[in-house]
């Protein structure tokens, strides 16, 4: 009787294999990505205490790791010993992002995943199998792009690193970075990514305004560059977000008398406007100047990752200043509260 059982038992475990095999292989490659990169990362000290390793990198570690400290003592954000390693990419990229949306609708699609529950997006770590999800994808109809991430959480299960791609940013955009990634290891919503990533990029802004500012003060060069760039991101942000509704308003439009070929040409002339308007915009005269235009005709999947990571934006700092009286750590300690971490 009991070896019925561990036949029957078996056979279910090999059966949810085969048909979770892609799921599981997956999860193993990106596992074994993420562990290669933590294994051959090492703590920031050595940088700093090698003479060879570069001054103004040194700079650059340092400011990271005031940053790590004030995201803990100011906003209350979970220490963990995320940020304490430093991994050299050695000039090249590390993760690739595949993002899909539906043709003529400002739908992404979704992947589902234990734990984390559905995301937009699938990472890879290895370039090859990106490029064949993409391909994937776009032969099935969907609009694709692949982008490189600057960072990622691992949500507090591992020690994610410093990457030495990272180093290159402004002062400003590094510990908005470095803020940004601590927030998803201390509030993670399931099944929430517009809500985490808004929240996140929110906090991660805010709280890098804040660091300049309390660290080198509002006449300093690195706080009147980080708020400049700033202010121009969120006009074109804005600008995307209201394109956005127009062209969800012009697929809505769409008959099913309509050819595709006619909807494709209607789509690009379309996003083509969109493009060309953004030279109407006045940006400040920072040094640092604001990417303007994507460098070819972007698809569906370039607005749906405004809405992804701005779309709540407005709402975010409504409350922020209206409940929580501009207090980023009370607002972070609510939404601690309210939604328990994974």
């Amino acid at each position: 009787m009991l070896k019925k059982i561990l036949i029957g038992v078996l056979l279910v475990v090999v059966a949810l294999c085969i048909y979770f095999w892609s799921l599981i292989s997956y999860g193993v490659a990106q596992g074994l990505g993420q562990w290669k990169i933590i294994r051959e990362a090492r703590p920031v000290e050595e940088f700093l205490n090698d003479p060879n390793f570069p001054d103004s990198l040194k700079t650059k570690l340092r400011l990271v790791q005031q940053a790590r400290q004030f995201a803990i003592d100011s906003l209350g954000l979970q220490d963990t010993e995320n940020y304490t390693t430093l991994y050299d990419q050695k000039g090249e990229e590390l993760m690739w992002v595949v993002t899909a949306c539906e043709e003529f609708k400002l739908k992404p699609k979704e992947w589902h995943f234990p734990v984390v529950g559905s995301v937009p997006y699938k990472g890879y770590f290895d370039k090859e199998k990106a490029m064949r999800e993409r391909d994937g994808l776009e032969k099935a109809g969907w609009d694709v792009s692949v982008l490189n991430p600057g960072g990622w959480s691992t949500l507090g299960w591992f020690t994610d690193p410093i990457l030495s791609g990272m180093l290159r940013r402004s002062d400003g955009d590094l510990a908005s970075t470095i803020i940004h990634e601590m927030v998803h290891a201390t509030i993670f919503v399931k099944d929430s990514v517009e809500f985490n990533e808004n929240l996140a990029s929110f906090i991660g802004d805010q709280g890098a305004a804040l660091f300049l500012l309390r660290t080198v003060g509002d006449t300093a060069l690195a706080y009147r560059e980080f708020t400049h760039y700033d202010g121009d991101y969120r006009k074109l942000s804005d600008h995307m977000m209201r394109a956005a509704k127009k062209l969800d308003s012009l697929y809505t439009s769409f008959d099913d008398g309509l050819s595709t070929e006619v909807k494709k040409e209607k789509k690009q002339a379309f996003i083509q406007k969109i493009v060309d308007t953004i030279d109407t915009l006045t940006f400040s005269d920072g040094r640092k100047r604001i990417k303007r235009s994507p460098k070819r005709l972007p698809n569906n999947t370039y607005f749906m990752n405004y809405l992804t990571y701005e779309s709540k934006h407005d709402t975010m700092k409504e409350d922020w200043e209206r409940i929580f009286n501009r207090d980023l750590k009370a607002m972070i300690r609510y939404y601690q509260k309210r939604y328990p971490f994974l």
